[in-house]
């Protein structure tokens, strides 16, 4: 989450100053608007921006967690140490470390700034581990990454 006074065109050894904390999230995306959209050649939107499209947990002050270490220092855990998993009923279904990330939290927030204007408050989903796969009706899903708290939901029915 975005903390500090945000900006544009931030730089990568600034990018600390501008986090207020962590949390664990899902990014949710209903495949069959997507696959429509496609074929009609139109934008995703309705396929990402759904209710309930982005389950998130509590989130932490960077202070108060260990991820913060991880991420930006040399002391312990190492990145390599620190997993991020997601669970479907009690099975597990993605699994890897924050090493295996493709980009590092303060490229993702100096590359964004070029782009956008970030905010306090704003939320930056990272991507996903190996493993993404179909959630359906009734399935209970429980997304972890080192020390934060658990991002815990359940499918339901769309509601009127």
């Amino acid at each position: 989450a975005i903390g500090g006074e945000g900006g544009l065109r931030i730089p990568k050894d600034k990018a600390l100053d501008q986090i207020f904390g962590f949390a664990i999230g899902c990014d949710l995306t209903r495949r069959d608007l997507q696959s429509q959209a496609k074929k009609m050649g139109r934008p995703w939107a309705t396929a990402k921006g759904f209710d309930y499209s982005a389950p998130c947990s509590a989130i932490v002050p960077k202070e108060e967690t260990d991820l913060t270490c991880a991420l930006f220092t040399s002391s312990s855990p190492p990145m390599s140490d620190t997993k991020i998993t997601l669970h479907v009923n009690d099975e597990i279904r993605q699994d890897a470390t924050l090493d295996q990330m493709i980009w590092n939290i303060p490229e993702m927030i100096s590359t964004l700034s070029e782009y956008f204007r970030l905010k306090p408050g704003d939320l930056i989903m990272t991507g996903t581990p190996a493993g993404v796969g179909e959630i359906v009706t009734g399935d209970q899903v429980v997304a972890q990454c080192g020390d934060l708290p658990l991002c815990e939901f359940g499918v339901g029915h769309q509601e009127d």
